[in-house]
């Protein structure tokens, strides 16, 4: 068989982590594979609503950073991220059947509701582990291979953003510096 995508690759996290997102997650987990780098772990994911735009979103929390992905039905996406030592205070509060998750970062409050009481609890259990972690812990962001790179220009060609000409173009600028780089 041939290599998992990225997108199966996250799934198969998803499932390991026992994060069964619902169909309205779909559209924000399809674009993990652009947002996530190769190496980046998903430690915890919980779906709700931005209090203030009421729109769905998920909060993912990696081994990295925290991120806030919204993808609009027509307008686009909305990723916003934040490393653990900037988040100055995570919390929840329950309802009957529903939380709310509140994380103040340094000026902006991030606030979503209609998640899950279990979920909200476990996911501000495992970012409050990595806040209270140091900065030596979290590795600097990678420096994205050539192969990586590669792999970023052949989704962009395939979504129709780049065409094949530039597409080639800088596949050939890839390739050359991977060679320079080998000498």
């Amino acid at each position: 068989m041939g290599k998992k995508s990225r997108l199966d690759e996250i799934k198969d996290e998803l499932e390991k982590l026992d994060i069964n997102p619902t169909f309205f997650a779909g559209k924000e987990i399809r674009e993990l594979p652009d947002i996530l780098s190769t190496e980046e772990k998903i430690i915890y994911l919980v779906e709700g609503r931005n209090k203030m735009t009421t729109h769905h979103i998920i909060l993912v929390a990696t081994d990295r950073r925290l991120i806030f992905v919204d993808k609009e039905f027509m307008y686009g996406l909305k990723v916003e991220d934040f490393s653990y030592n900037k988040i100055s205070s995570i919390q929840y509060e329950t309802g009957i059947m529903l939380a709310s998750i509140d994380i103040q970062v340094s000026d902006n409050l991030v606030e979503i509701d209609g998640v899950g009481n279990y979920e909200a609890e476990l996911f501000c259990e495992k970012v409050r582990d990595f806040m209270s972690r140091p900065d030596k812990y979290f590795p600097d962001k990678p420096e994205l291979t050539v192969f990586d790179q590669l792999e970023q220009l052949g989704r962009l060609k395939e979504k129709g953003i780049l065409s094949e000409q530039e597409f080639n173009e800088q596949k050939k600028v890839l390739l050359e510096k991977l060679n320079t780089d080998k000498m």
